[in-house]
C-alpha cells in the first residue's frame, strides 16, 4: 500500500506523540478478540492488499521491457503485446483497489460501529455520579476521535505493514536481479531520508497538540456561549467586546501555529522530495554508465528507476509503522478504559416484581454517603491529573419513614439537609450504603431496571427536554403512544391549549432544553410526560417560586393531577402542598427531626416552626 509524504509525515508525527507509550500484552489481546467478527473480512483484506503490492512490481518491469523492444528495434507485435499487458495490470491494480477500498471501509465502519455501541450501551449503565463528574466533551470525544484511531489500526495500519513489506520484499528482489551494485548505492540515501522525519515530527507533533489545546479552548467558549443559558448570561451580564477580543486572541493563537504547521510540512514535503530525485538521480547516473558499458540495457535503467520511486516510500512507512501502531493502540486503551468502567450497581439476575395495585414506599434505617471519584469517574474525564480517593461525608443518617398507598409525604428542610439525595434512592439513581428502601415491599436493588421505570416517576425542579419536537420528548416514557393519549396527558397537565397554538403542534421542536417555552410551560410538559407515563409512585420537586402567579396556578393544578390516586414523595416549596400531604418529614443534616402534620408541627414550635416563619409564612 503506498502512502504520499502528507501521510508518512502524520505517521511521524503521532509517533511523537505516543513516544514513551507502554502497551500491555493484554490490551492487544482484547483489540485481536475485539476485532474476531471481522476475521474473514481482514483475512480478505490483507490477501488482495498483497495482490495489489505484488501488481505494484510487474509494472516497472514490463515498462524497461518495453524500452527494450523499442531500442532493439521490434518487433511491433512484442511492443504491442506488452503496452496489453501493462493495460491489464493497470485494470487488475484498480479493479484490485476498488474491492480493497470496499473491504478497508466495511472493516473500518463495522469497528467503529462495534466500537461506538458498545461504549454508548456501556455508558448507559453506569451511574448519575459519574455524568455528575465528567466533562461531556471528553466523553464524546471517545465515541468520535478514539475510536476513529482505534479502526485506523485495522483499515489502515494492519493492511499498510503487510501491503509494505510485501512491495519492500519484491521491489528490492527485482532491483537486485538486475543490478545490485545501484540497488545497495540507492538504499545508502535512506537515512539521509528519515532523517527528516524525525527532525520535523517532534517539533510538528509539539505543534499540533498546542493547535488542539488552542482549539479545545475555543470549543469550549463557543459550547457555553452558544447555549440558550449562556448566550442570556452574556447578554445580561457580559461584554461582548470583551467576549470577542478573547475568542480573537484564541483564534489568533491557532492562526500563527497555521502558519508554522504549514511551514514545516512544506519543509518535510520538499525534503523527502528533494532526497528522492537525488536517489533518482543516482540511478540514471550510475545505470547509464552501466549500460553504456555494456552491463545493464536501457530497459533495466528504465525499470530501476521506476522500482525506486516505489521503494522510499513504503520503507518510510514501515520505519514508522511501531509508531503508527502505538497511536492506533493507545486509542484502543481509551476507549477500553471507558468500557473497564464498572456500573457501581446492577441489575439482579432474578429480578422480584413490584405488586401489582397500589405501592408502599418505605425507608427502612437508610445511610447514604456519595461515591468517591475514583469509584465512578476517570481522570482523563475530569481533566485532572489525579482522581481525588476520599470517601465523602455521610449525608443520609438513618432515614426512616413510610409513604403507605395513595398517600403523599412532604420532605421540607434547609437548602443541602438532603431532601433530594432521600429522594434519588427511590428510582435507584444512587444505592443505599446502608439500610433499604422497598417499593410494594420489594427491595429495590431486587427489582429490575424497566420495573422501576414503570413503577416510579420523577419530575425534578428542572426538568429535562431534549431538542426534539414535544412529540418526541413524550413518546421518550412510552413509544407506542397515540396522539390521543398525549393530548390526553397534556390536558390534564394544564398544556395543552399551549401546544395547540404551537405552529406545529406536537411535531414542534422545543429547543434546547426546552428553552423556546416559559419556565411554567417546560415544567407542565415534563408532568405531562410523566402523567403519559402512568407510574405508581411519583417523585416531585415541585419547585414554583421562579413563576409568576398565572404559570403557578397552572403548574400546581398540574402536579394536583399527578399526585391524584397516587403515592407520592414531594419536595415541597408551597405551603398548599404541605397542608394537603398526610404527612411532613422535616429533614435536617441527613436526619428527619421532626415529622407530622402542619398543625401540630407548627404548635410544636420547633425546627418546621421555623421553617415556616422563613419559607411558607408570606404564601400565607
Amino acid at each position: 500500500m503506498q502512502s504520499s509524504p502528507m501521510a508518512m509525515m502524520y505517521n511521524a508525527t503521532r509517533g511523537q506523540e505516543f513516544k514513551g507509550s507502554r502497551i500491555t500484552r493484554e490490551t492487544v489481546g482484547r483489540v485481536f478478540r475485539f476485532a474476531a467478527p471481522h476475521r474473514r473480512m481482514l483475512l480478505y483484506f490483507l490477501l488482495v492488499s498483497i495482490a495489489v503490492s505484488g501488481l505494484g512490481v510487474i509494472t516497472p518491469v514490463l515498462a524497461g521491457d518495453v524500452v527494450n523492444a523499442i531500442t532493439g528495434g521490434g518487433p511491433a507485435q512484442r511492443v504491442m503485446w506488452l503496452a496489453v499487458l501493462i493495460a491489464a495490470v493497470a485494470v487488475a491494480t484498480a479493479a484490485l483497489g476498488v474491492v480493497n477500498r470496499w473491504l478497508s471501509s466495511s472493516i473500518g465502519e463495522g469497528l467503529i460501529f462495534d466500537l461506538r455501541t458498545a461504549v454508548y450501551d456501556h455508558v448507559q449503565t453506569l451511574p448519575v455520579a459519574f455524568f455528575s463528574r465528567t466533562r461531556t466533551g471528553a466523553l464524546v470525544s471517545r465515541l468520535n476521535n478514539d475510536v476513529i484511531g482505534a479502526q485506523r489500526a485495522f483499515s489502515n495500519t494492519l493492511s499498510g505493514v503487510v501491503s509494505n513489506l510485501v512491495s519492500v520484499a519484491l521491489t528490492i528482489a527485482v532491483m537486485l536481479t538486475i543490478s545490485w551494485q545501484v540497488t545497495l548505492l540507492s538504499l545508502l540515501l535512506l537515512p539521509v531520508f528519515l532523517i527528516p522525519a524525525r527532525l520535523v515530527g517532534g517539533r510538528l507533533a509539539n505543534l499540533q497538540r498546542e493547535s488542539a489545546q488552542h482549539n479545545a479552548s475555543m470549543s469550549t467558549q463557543m459550547t457555553e456561549r452558544f447555549s440558550a443559558g449562556g448566550a442570556t448570561l452574556i447578554k445580561l451580564f457580559g461584554d461582548p467586546e470583551a467576549e470577542s477580543r478573547e475568542f480573537e486572541s484564541r483564534a489568533d493563537r491557532v492562526k500563527r501555529i497555521g502558519v508554522r504547521i504549514a511551514m514545516l510540512q512544506a519543509t518535510f514535503v520538499t525534503a523527502l522530495t528533494l532526497v528522492s530525485a537525488l536517489a533518482l538521480a543516482l540511478v540514471y547516473g550510475v545505470g547509464g554508465v552501466q549500460a553504456i558499458l555494456g552491463n545493464l540495457d536501457a530497459g533495466q535503467v528504465v525499470t530501476l528507476a521506476m522500482l525506486l520511486t516505489q521503494l522510499y516510500t513504503p520503507l518510510t512507512m514501515l520505519a514508522n509503522a511501531r509508531l503508527d501502531i502505538m497511536s492506533a493502540l493507545v486509542s484502543f486503551e481509551r476507549v477500553f478504559e471507558v468500557l473497564d468502567l464498572k456500573p457501581m450497581f446492577t441489575e439482579s439476575d432474578d429480578p422480584d416484581p413490584v405488586p401489582d395495585g397500589p405501592v408502599t414506599v418505605e425507608f427502612d434505617d437508610v445511610s447514604f454517603t456519595y461515591p468517591s471519584a475514583d469509584e465512578v469517574s476517570l481522570a482523563s474525564l475530569e481533566d485532572v491529573s489525579v482522581l481525588d480517593a476520599r470517601a465523602g461525608d455521610e449525608v443520609l443518617h438513618g432515614v426512616d419513614f413510610t409513604v403507605g398507598p395513595g398517600r403523599t409525604v412532604a420532605l421540607v428542610g434547609s437548602s443541602g439537609a438532603g431532601k433530594s439525595t432521600i429522594a434519588s434512592l427511590v428510582p435507584r439513581l444512587y444505592d443505599t450504603t446502608g439500610g433499604t428502601v422497598r417499593l410494594g415491599g420489594v427491595d429495590v436493588r431486587d427489582a429490575s431496571f424497566a420495573q422501576l421505570r414503570r413503577t416510579v416517576g420523577m419530575v425534578t425542579q428542572d426538568g429535562h427536554l431534549f431538542h426534539e419536537s414535544i412529540r418526541a420528548n413524550m413518546a421518550l416514557v412510552d413509544p407506542q403512544a397515540t396522539d390521543d393519549e398525549m393530548w390526553s396527558a397534556l390536558e390534564r397537565a394544564r398544556m395543552d391549549h399551549v401546544v395547540h397554538e404551537l405552529p406545529d403542534g406536537l411535531d414542534t421542536v422545543v429547543g434546547e432544553r426546552g428553552y423556546r417555552l416559559s419556565g411554567g410551560e417546560r415544567q407542565r410538559l415534563t408532568i405531562a410526560r410523566l402523567l403519559l407515563a402512568a407510574p405508581r409512585v411519583v417523585i416531585l420537586d415541585e419547585a414554583t417560586s421562579a413563576l409568576d402567579s398565572t404559570n403557578e396556578a397552572h403548574v400546581q393544578a398540574a402536579l394536583d393531577e399527578a399526585m391524584s390516586g397516587r403515592t407520592a414523595l414531594v419536595i415541597a416549596h408551597r405551603l398548599s402542598t404541605v397542608r394537603k400531604a398526610d404527612e411532613i418529614l422535616v429533614v435536617e443534616d441527613g436526619r428527619i427531626v421532626e415529622r407530622g402534620r402542619h398543625a401540630d408541627l407548627l404548635a410544636a414550635h420547633g425546627r418546621y416552626a421555623e421553617l415556616y416563619e422563613t419559607q411558607f409564612a408570606e404564601q400565607e
